[in-house]
């Protein structure tokens, strides 16, 4: 395996963890009070318009030639962090 097709292999695995991990925490803000049922509501669409932001990035980077590949790791990167970080807050807020 390349080192790209390890790369994108460990990426999309995250990626689809990142996933699980939200719809399992979106049932779990389905049981908070009717106040707060609303605003965790609001960030969770906001997650999943960075799950599929980041999920774009992939394809993008999928697709990548050799000339764009290291720019696109670092683009691509850059959005799955912010995704990561949005998560883990959303999730310590729950």
């Amino acid at each position: 395996m390349s080192k790209r097709d390890e790369y994108t292999a460990k990426l999309k695995l995250q990626l689809d963890e990142l996933n699980v991990k939200m719809d399992t925490l979106e049932a779990k803000t389905a049981e908070a009070k009717a106040d707060a049922h609303d605003a965790y509501k609001a960030e969770m669409a906001k997650l999943r318009h960075q799950s599929k932001l980041a999920g774009v990035k992939y394809q993008e980077l999928m697709e990548a030639g050799e000339d764009t590949w290291d720019k696109m790791v670092a683009e691509t990167e850059k959005v799955r962090d912010a995704f990561i970080h949005s998560f883990s807050y959303f999730k310590s807020q729950v």
